[in-house]
């Protein structure tokens, strides 16, 4: 754990982020919350979008069981009770009063959600604090932070990163893709995360399997060694570019490449 809190601060750091990197964990036993110091219990109805704010803003530790007040809605997706066929009817319903044109479109999107297996309680708090393993390292920055840690990624080993949005409760779409798959996955954030969980309008969300945060962090060392970093540095519409390109791809160490190749 002490390794993820290092290269978590160095990535807070590298990128300059705004607020906490989040490590979000599912418990299969609601009485393992007393094993964390310093978590909060929320006593009103809430949303699960309202959390994440709670720890990177806030920087608190909160912890929520399957008998506390939150959205129905929510816990099937974050980890807290299983979704019924009953359930998603109604949900489908719901949605299709606002956000879906119609009740058998909103069951497509029903059908569709990410919903990772139930515990009896999640658990999230900064991952600067190394309070337990997490099972999904959660990264809100804006889309330059976002695109450079992807770009940090790719540098160490490349792979064409796949991410969909599908609608209101894109929450689902980031934190619980990402536990099922083992994969980053991308949320571009929906309503309720920017009316309730204030994301900001350029922020967006990564959500990282704790194991690719050495990954991302080494490559964005590799990226700043060649010049490039966050914040990006503008060369501007206006100017002839290849200049202070040249400074990126200095002449000589591509000739070097080329001849690399070649000879291979």
């Amino acid at each position: 754990m002490s390794d993820l809190v290092k290269l978590g601060k160095e990535l807070e750091e590298a990128l300059r982020l705004r607020t906490k990197i989040i490590a979000y964990k599912k418990l299969d036993r609601a009485a393992d919350l007393e094993k964390i110091p310093g978590v909060r219990r929320i006593d009103r109805l809430m949303t699960f979008c309202q959390i994440p704010d709670m720890v990177r803003v806030h920087e608190w530790t909160v912890g929520v069981t399957n008998k506390d007040p939150m959205n129905p809605r929510c816990m099937n997706m974050c980890g807290l009770s299983e979704a019924t066929k009953d359930g998603i009817w109604i949900e489908a319903a719901v949605m299709a009063t606002t956000w879906m044109p119609s009740h058998e479109e909103s069951l497509k999107q029903q059908d569709e959600y990410p919903r990772m297996p139930a515990g009896e309680a999640i658990v999230l708090a900064p991952l600067s604090e190394g309070k337990f393993d997490p099972d999904v390292v959660m990264i809100y920055g804006n889309v330059a932070q976002i695109m450079m840690l992807m770009c940090g990624l790719q540098k160490r080993k490349y792979e064409n990163f796949h991410f969909s949005f599908l609608g209101e409760g894109d929450c689902s779409n980031s934190v619980a893709r990402c536990y099922i798959t083992g994969k980053p996955a991308l949320g571009l954030g929906c309503y309720g995360e920017r009316a309730m969980g204030q994301m900001a309008d350029g922020e967006i969300l990564l959500a990282l399997p704790p194991a690719e945060l050495e990954r991302a962090v080494l490559g964005l060392r590799d990226l700043a060694a060649l010049g490039f970093k966050y914040p990006i540095r503008f060369i501007g519409a206006e100017h002839e570019p290849f200049t202070e390109l040249a400074e990126f791809y200095p002449q000589d160490r591509v000739a070097e490449a080329i001849r690399k190749v070649t000879k291979g």
